[in-house]
């Protein structure tokens, strides 16, 4: 990394010319620098509203950047270790679903763990590739899913010789990692191209005693969140390519997707933010680090609560662990996951990132303080306290690998009936159907409906965790291949 080059922020200073210049616009977006919307001024604040502006010759153009864009991205790419960056302004979901439609085409096979999010799902809509997937592991005592194992990930290989890619998650949202390194050389020995949704790992690139990253690891492309552990604008990405890629040919691929009205709000977060992660990324993410170890010890001496970290590596479905993660098990607390976050927003006005049956993750980022740390402790012991139990909330956990009877694609688009999902036993589902967050689908469409999911999406309705994905907003019915 040039650290010379990296204290450039070429969008944000060609902002900073346009305001001095005083330009007159006659162009988009219509409230002309927020004059002709007060209220939005007094919300947002001048200066946010004196940037939201068009793209124009002077500030590039995203779809197709020749000036100030392409410099950052050039420099983006320094940053990460990549060949490329592309600059992404709808989030990384879209980041994922230009990875996958840039390297398969309909029919072509991608290997894939079940615990993907959502975004890849809708690539398969997209573009018709044929998921191949790969058991993840299973944390039983977590009720968690692992990584992936190489055992199974070259036998997959091995009995797929003629899959175009394979999509991994670096870190998964609980914080675990598989073993990029040797997964990549061993996709690459047989011609496949290794695909990273990285997109809760912003800070491998930049921190101390944390996982491999993506690109350090030589995958193919990689997609990283900067909003997430890069503390920036929501929907701010990274789209990283390797040297085997071509950014033509990706670039035309993002242009399918991707607005052609970019926020520059978004594209000034994201030099800004780059900027600083390159220059102050080891020292902030040493910060981090501590405040989560911190936490998980003051929280695992509450009782019940088992904030787990660097002890449950096994050194291949569990491969590496990101400690920065406050990943929380609540099951011997006899209170669900979900249950936690309910009452630490409703009660203690704290809000956490998720909370699902057995577990909840806290995000700890560049933006947190130890005073909140020691609320968000404080709370918790308060809860267990007045809530929990000595009788262990029993849950079994068990993985049941998908059948797949059509490709997403097809069964998006087939002729198709609405039923209720307690009815939908052994039916093909043409639908997503998950919990958001963390957005990892319980069916997918394509796929044949088991009891045991219909049970999993009605005890999670129970419990209180956001379903979505179906048509119908209740997550009653859900719709079906005829």
């Amino acid at each position: 990394m040039d650290k010379i080059l990296q204290q450039r922020a070429p969008i944000m200073q060609a902002m900073e010319e346009l305001r001095i210049k005083r330009v007159v616009p006659f162009d988009v977006p219509g409230h002309k620098r927020g004059k002709g919307n007060p209220e939005l001024v007094d919300f947002f604040g001048e200066k946010t509203m004196s940037i939201d502006v068009n793209s124009m010759k002077p500030l590039d153009f995203l779809g197709h950047p020749v000036s100030v864009i392409k410099e950052a991205e050039e420099i983006a790419a320094d940053a990460f270790g990549a060949a490329h960056a592309f600059l992404m302004v709808s989030g990384t979901s879209n980041s994922v679903i230009a990875m996958i439609m840039a390297t398969c085409k309909r029919g072509d096979k991608l290997l894939m763990p079940r615990n993907v999010h959502k975004s890849a799902l809708s690539a398969l809509v997209l573009s018709g590739a044929v998921p191949v997937y790969i058991d993840p592991g299973l944390e039983s005592n977590l009720g968690i899913s692992e990584g992936m194992k190489l055992a199974d990930i070259r036998r997959a290989i091995d009995e797929n010789p003629d899959a175009t890619a394979i999509f991994l998650n670096n870190p998964t949202y609980y914080g675990i990692c598989s073993n990029l390194p040797a997964i990549v050389k061993m996709a690459h020995e047989k011609g496949i191209a290794v695909l990273v949704d990285e997109a809760h790992g912003t800070h491998f690139s930049f921190g101390r005693d944390l996982p491999i990253s993506a690109m350090a690891a030589g995958a193919d492309m990689s997609a990283v969140s900067m909003h997430k552990s890069g503390g920036f604008l929501t929907q701010s990405s990274f789209l990283l390519l390797g040297k085997s890629q071509s950014p033509q040919h990706v670039r035309q691929i993002i242009n399918l997707t991707q607005t052609t009205s970019a926020s520059y709000l978004l594209m000034v977060s994201l030099d800004i933010s780059r900027k600083n992660l390159a220059l102050n990324g080891i020292k902030i993410f040493d910060e981090v680090g501590k405040m989560a170890n911190y936490a998980r010890d003051e929280i695992n001496s509450i009782g019940g609560y088992y904030a787990y970290g660097k002890e449950i590596i096994n050194g291949d479905s569990i491969y590496d662990f990101d400690h920065t993660k406050l990943s929380v098990n609540t099951l011997k607390t006899g209170l669900a996951g979900r249950k936690v976050y309910d009452i630490l927003r409703d009660e203690y006005d704290i809000q956490i990132e998720f909370g699902d049956i057995g577990n909840f993750l806290a995000y700890v980022s560049v933006g947190d303080n130890m005073k909140g740390i020691e609320r968000l402790c404080s709370a918790l012991s308060d809860i267990y306290r007045r809530h929990g139990s000595d009788k262990k909330l029993a849950i079994n956990y068990e993985y049941i690998h998908p059948t797949i009877v059509a490709t997403p694609q097809e069964a998006f688009y087939a002729e198709k009936e609405l039923v209720y999902i307690r009815n939908a036993k052994n039916r093909i589902s043409s639908e997503l159907v998950m919990c958001y967050p963390p957005g990892i689908p319980i069916i997918a469409p394509g796929e044949m409906i088991t009891q045991a999911a219909i049970d999993y999406i009605l005890y999670s309705k129970e419990v209180g965790n956001n379903l979505t994905g179906t048509q119908d907003e209740d997550v009653e019915q859900l719709y079906v291949l005829r």
